[in-house]
């Protein structure tokens, strides 16, 4: 009985948004991330594509939709720069999955809860990219934990901003 409980209550807040947000927000991210890269270069220390992939993944609550939403921000994301094209998408595929399957399991509304997640989603994402470039792929990535660190920090101040600003989108019961 507890189980059914639990489904009709994910069920019930699972956020939606107009059909043009999920075209025109990610979209966005992509442009301004590709922009800010090319004009603070080696100073960008946040990864709007991420923190955009986190707060769909976390309302919508779908590890499928999440999953999908992270490889296609992170494949396009890999298609505007010249690193190797997929790492970035098995990147964001992870994240993606992780934060709707963490969506599912606690209440993400408060803005705490939401900073850490992102700030624990974007270390992650940096792992994995960082493993899956030099690991599996065995090319040369210049790299420092502390600017890793920095991004996440980046990515969850970003998100202190964005998610509210977001949250305004949501389409109401």
């Amino acid at each position: 009985m507890a189980a059914l409980s639990a489904n009709s209550r994910r069920d019930m807040e699972i956020r939606r948004y107009p059909a043009l947000a999920y075209v025109l927000v990610p979209l966005a991210a992509l442009v301004l991330q590709a922009w800010l890269s090319f004009v603070l270069g080696r100073f960008a220390w946040f990864d709007l594509p991420l923190v955009v992939t986190v707060y769909f993944a976390l309302g919508r609550r779908s590890p499928v939709q999440g999953t999908l939403m992270g490889a296609g921000m992170g494949l396009f994301e890999d298609a505007l720069t010249t690193h190797a094209i997929g790492v970035n998408g098995i990147a964001k595929t992870v994240v993606g999955f992780l934060a709707a399957s963490v969506g599912i399991r606690i209440d993400v509304e408060n803005l705490t809860i939401r900073l850490v997640l992102s700030f624990l989603l974007s270390l992650l994402g940096s792992a994995v990219y960082i493993f899956v470039y030099r690991g599996l792929l065995g090319l040369n990535l210049q790299w420092s934990w502390l600017t890793e660190l920095f991004k996440a920090i980046g990515n969850s101040l970003f998100a202190m901003v964005l998610f509210p600003l977001l949250d305004r989108l949501q389409i109401g019961d």
